[in-house]
């Protein structure tokens, strides 16, 4: 293994749950279940043995959240800004040099995610989930903890595309293995979740 390669302790995690979830009807979709549990857990139970804490990006339930022992927090701002908000909150807020980050509507997340993640680094800032047909899942990412001034800045200019933040920074990590496209396959909607 690098030596630059970052070691699972220095890494925290981060649960992007603090969107509108418009696709559901406005409801909190990291609170909805998915065969009998929240999302939140599924996405807990995934990703809290691969780093060293675990925080969640939520705007709202906040308690509902805490609940489950890790830390919330939310955007600087209530107007739901989307995504990069709060991987900017997790990025001000991790105690680590590194934070990896995943949404609340991917139950099935590799449960290696975080280590290949970890392996793509290479001298970069940052490593994304890169899929077979070439997609990025920008939203499924490894990321040093020194970029929050950097993504401060594209948010002030206006910025929003997550992808186009992510791409700056973030090497692509090749996820082609068989069981890889139903990892990353996101519940949006009520037929999602039936």
């Amino acid at each position: 293994m690098a030596s630059d390669v970052p070691a699972r302790l220095a890494i925290t995690g981060l649960i992007l749950a603090g969107g509108r979830g418009l696709r559901l009807g406005g409801v909190d979709k990291g609170l909805q279940a998915w065969r009998g549990t929240p999302l939140v857990d599924h996405a807990l139970a995934r990703l809290a043995p691969q780093v060293g804490e675990v925080l969640i990006s939520a705007n709202r339930n906040a308690a509902d959240y805490a609940a489950r022992g890790a830390r919330v927090l939310a955007d600087a701002s209530d107007d739901f800004p989307g995504p990069l908000a709060g991987i900017l909150a997790g990025l001000r807020a991790a105690a680590t040099p590194w934070l990896a980050v995943v949404p609340c509507d991917s139950p099935r997340l590799p449960v290696d995610l975080v280590e290949r993640l970890a392996a793509g680094v290479d001298g970069k800032t940052g490593a994304v989930v890169q899929r077979e047909d070439g997609r990025l899942e920008p939203v499924c990412c490894l990321l040093s903890t020194t970029l929050a001034d950097d993504l401060a800045s594209y948010l002030a200019d206006g910025g929003r595309k997550v992808e186009g933040w992510i791409a700056r920074h973030a090497a692509p990590v090749r996820f082609d293995r068989a069981d890889d496209e139903a990892a990353f396959a996101n519940l949006n909607t009520p037929a999602d979740l039936a």
